[in-house]
């Protein structure tokens, strides 16, 4: 652009809106290279980490930053507000500057760049990350036509970068005859007078995700902060969404925050509350997950972000479709989660990846491996692993995954089935394998009594299920340090429902849980190969328990079965002790109901029942695909 802003040529769309800015009365002093801009005395190497000041229980990990009407005001970025961002990056946290110029034109207006990890330039087309200079266009650009067009229509000023072809109001009719004259898929973005064309699809949402995925970093840990209409997208890819308070309207009502200070001031007063408090006190509904429904018809949710949550009840009160169910919404959602399954329950849980082994060290790295992409999520099945060794498992496990969390925030979920095989009552060393702060702990349990106290106390919540709830509760409460209101808990919950109670409340909330929107598949392999624990297992006993042969699997239980005396087998048909186990611990009720035809019938003799029975088990679960 020339001194007299008639004509900006193929240079930054920064520069046209310095024209308007001439043409508001707003001008600047002195030319471009005369913008002062005061940079703090230490330089920011990218690569440091603060350690001693990263708080492995902090939720926001990013902050992602407009520039011009922003973090600028009038093309000048304050001192404090750079300080500020030095202050922030040595908590840890990654920094990305999003905007709609060309990047060689953002260096000679801003050249602390060096403040950012990444920055996401021509509106979310072309990613650049300073630390290295490697500049990528995430599109293709326009052909060059459409310049060419534009230019013998008159629109005039006219700016290009390496994809962002853009002009000014009121040129927007002509773009658009241009457009669509040469026939192209292009999208007009507006902001504040400015008239951007970029590919279809493209914006600051997409380029600030492109950012984050170059990071290893997830949206849910990730506030954004702008000011104009082309900051909505950028805003909403975040968790937590900022104004400044100088910004539009529009933009301020679909915030989650509106800052006090105006431009930089703003900016710095958000990182003075992340630096503070990682912004616990805002309150972020909106992004809870709806896992069941109350009496009176509403939503019964979970807060995406808290301390702990128990799921607990007897074995088959439901304690699966509920955790199926939160798994869904979370994956839905986009939070990521690292669930231990010590049975093989969830070996065909979508998407996540299963890993299964049993040597430790390896599974660790491996789940480490899964977790390295933002969008995977992890199932890691211990089935093949000695009981007495998965508490050292989960002691090797945890510190890697809160050391993920200092770095990125995630996995957002760690989700522990059967929790008391992991760290139980008797488990010398939880103190040591427990942080002091977590979050996002999903406990499951059939026997809260045989989880060690202290690691129900990380619970800020609790969900029962199934006969006596109260029981349940009891010992919940008491690690808590608090009595639940045991008055109106009912005596019994029928399949399908749940109470909740939050540690503090004085009241329960009962509800109907939300079912799995696709039913889990009964985990043959496990059930046919694996290892069931020892008390959920089939013992063959006989009539006067002279016998204790325990059956660990469905392969298992057909080779003692074709084995086992007529006495023996009969004692446990006559007590329905065949079809008790299909349906309580296999959960295959439709194996349930043959073996009981087979038990009712006492007219067949004891080699035609074990035929049966063993044949159904065979053809459902052992024999060859």
């Amino acid at each position: 652009m020339d001194a007299t802003g008639q004509r900006c040529g193929i240079v930054a769309m920064a520069h046209c809106q310095a024209c308007a800015k001439r043409r508001d009365g707003r001008t600047r002093q002195g030319s471009l290279a005369e913008d002062r801009y005061a940079e703090p005395s230490n330089s920011i190497d990218p690569g440091r980490i603060l350690f001693s000041t990263v708080d492995f229980s902090m939720r926001y990990t990013v902050l992602a930053s407009d520039y011009d009407g922003t973090m600028a005001h009038h093309d000048r970025v304050a001192q404090g507000t750079v300080e500020a961002l030095v202050r922030l990056r040595e908590t840890g946290r990654k920094l990305i500057l999003v905007t709609g110029r060309q990047l060689e034109d953002l260096q000679r207006v801003f050249p602390r760049l060096d403040a950012f990890d990444r920055a996401v330039v021509e509106n979310g087309a072309v990613l650049y990350t300073p630390a290295t200079g490697d500049i990528r266009t995430l599109v293709d650009p326009p052909p060059p036509e459409l310049f060419r067009a534009l230019q013998h229509k008159g629109v005039s000023p006219l700016a290009a970068g390496r994809v962002i072809v853009a002009t000014w109001t009121p040129n927007e009719t002509k773009v658009l005859e241009a457009i669509k004259e040469i026939g192209l898929e292009l999208q007009v973005t507006f902001n504040k007078g400015a008239v951007m064309v970029l590919p279809t699809g493209v914006n600051k949402g997409t380029g600030l995700q492109a950012a984050l995925d170059d990071l290893g970093m997830s949206p849910h840990n990730c506030v954004a902060i702008g000011d104009a209409e082309n900051d909505h997208a950028f805003l909403t890819v975040s968790e937590c969404a900022v104004a400044v308070s100088n910004a539009l309207p529009a933009l301020k009502e679909h915030a989650d925050i509106v800052t006090s200070g105006a431009h930089g001031d703003g900016v710095t007063e958000l990182i003075g509350r992340l630096i503070e408090s990682d912004l616990a006190d805002v309150d972020l509904g909106h992004h809870e997950l709806m896992i069941g429904t109350a009496g009176d018809g509403s939503d019964v949710r979970l807060p995406a972000y808290c301390r702990g949550v128990m799921v607990a009840g007897p074995s088959g009160s439901g304690k699966s479709t509920i955790a199926t169910t939160i798994l869904e919404r979370l994956a839905a959602a986009g939070y990521q989660f690292c669930l231990l399954d010590p049975e093989g329950d969830y070996e065909e849980c979508e998407p996540a990846i299963v890993l299964r082994g049993s040597a430790i060290d390896m599974m660790v790295e491996q789940a480490l491996d899964v977790l390295a992409k933002p969008s995977n999520h992890a199932v890691i099945n211990v089935v093949d692993l000695a009981m007495h060794d998965r508490p050292l498992f989960f002691e090797r496990l945890l510190p890697r995954l809160q050391e993920l969390r200092a770095r990125c925030g995630r996995p957002h979920w760690i989700i522990v089935d059967e929790v008391h095989q992991f760290l139980p009552a008797g488990w010398a060393r939880t103190e040591i394998t427990l942080p002091p702060k977590t979050y996002g702990l999903l406990m499951i349990t059939a026997y809260p009594d045989r989880v060690a106290s202290s690691v129900l106390s990380l619970a800020d919540m609790a969900i029962v299920l199934g006969p006596n709830p109260s029981t349940t509760l009891g010992p919940f409460g008491r690690s808590a340090g608090e009595s639940p209101p045991l008055k109106d808990v009912p005596v019994d919950l029928p399949p399908g429902e749940a109470l909740e109670w939050r540690v503090g409340s004085p009241s329960t909330l009962r509800f109907t849980v939300a079912p799995p929107r696709s039913e889990r598949k009964r985990h043959r392999k496990k059930y046919a190969e694996g290892e069931i624990v020892d008390y959920h297992s089939f013992y063959f006993r006989g009539p006067e328990g002279k016998m204790n042969l325990r059956v660990h699997n469905l392969s298992l239980f057909v080779q003692v079965a074709e084995g086992i005396d007529a006495e023996t087998w009969m004692f446990h048909l006559r007590q329905r002790d065949y079809s008790r186990w299909f349906r309580e611990v296999i959960k295959d009720e439709g194996l349930a109901a043959e073996a009981a035809l087979v038990e009712e019938d006492d007219r067949l003799p004891p080699g035609e029942s074990r035929v049966r029975i063993c044949l159904a088990v065979t053809n459902r679960y052992t024999a060859p695909a």
